[in-house]
């Protein structure tokens, strides 16, 4: 009797540790239940909190836009615009202040390449007036070297040339007026607004004869020599004339210029 008495024992006693494992799991189980609850009703507020935000930025939003919206009306009834030509209008702004930057850049441009057109101006200015200052220079040392001579009639002294690149050099001057001439023995010809005639030539010696006819008078010059000026009055208000044979070609011509006043009458043209 004793070995059959404990064997029941012996299972009540793994079913009581059965019962304990169960309840310290079902224990734990609620316990795990009940935090993920309070953690989902957690959640759930958060969310609830966030859907209320988000219906209250809606919200406000709507509203934004419906005074947004009157406002446009306002402003496009106080100008009398419709939305459509106040976009339009906008446009037009955004147009012309494209336009406004496009010439800007173009002036910029345009005045970047004056600037440079300037500069080269400026360096080929400089380049004359270089030029220029040269030119006086090699002008008034020509001039230096002209030869002064006295004239036939009242020993009045004048600058002479004595070839045809002096004769330029006198002409830039500017002072007188020259006519160049060559004559040929027994031919009158007309230089300026007198006529010469050549009567006689000498090449060894350098000397020749003419006849200057001036104002319908004839004025012999005799026996005169190469680059001498031959001084006469000519004009109704009479001026000084001069005549200045360079070169004694042969025995039948001769070269040379007449000189006149700036202020004497210019000869006739031939049309």
């Amino acid at each position: 009797m004793s070995e059959v008495d404990k064997t029941p024992r012996s299972y009540s006693g793994a079913f009581l540790a059965a019962v304990a494992v169960a309840l310290v799991v079902g224990i734990g189980g609620l316990l795990w239940s009940w935090s993920l609850s309070s953690r989902l009703s957690g959640q759930e507020a958060a969310l609830a909190d966030a859907r209320d935000q988000n219906k209250k930025l809606a919200s406000d939003l709507r509203e934004t836009d419906a005074r947004l919206k009157v406002a446009t009306e306002e402003l496009g009834q106080s100008l009398g615009l419709t939305q459509k030509q106040m976009d339009a209008r906008a446009q037009e702004i955004l147009r012309r202040e494209k336009a406004v930057e496009s010439a800007q850049q173009q002036t910029a441009q345009a005045v970047s390449g004056l600037s440079t057109d300037v500069s080269g101006v400026k360096t080929d200015v400089g380049g004359v007036k270089t030029d220029l200052t040269k030119t006086q220079s090699d002008l008034a040392t020509a001039i230096s070297q002209l030869q002064s001579m006295k004239g036939d009639l009242d020993g009045h002294s004048t600058l002479i040339a004595r070839n045809h690149d002096e004769l330029e050099v006198l002409k830039h001057k500017g002072d007188r007026n020259y006519y160049e001439f060559t004559l040929t023995k027994g031919q009158t010809k007309p230089v300026g607004t007198v006529s010469l005639q050549l009567t006689k030539a000498d090449p060894k010696k350098y000397t020749y004869s003419l006849t200057v006819v001036s104002d319908d008078k004839p004025v012999p010059k005799n026996n005169k020599g190469i680059n001498e000026p031959l001084q006469f009055y000519s004009g109704k208000d009479p001026q000084l004339f001069e005549v200045v044979v360079n070169t004694v070609t042969s025995k039948n011509q001769v070269s040379g210029y007449l000189s006149t006043p700036k202020s004497a009458p210019a000869p006739a043209t031939v049309p």
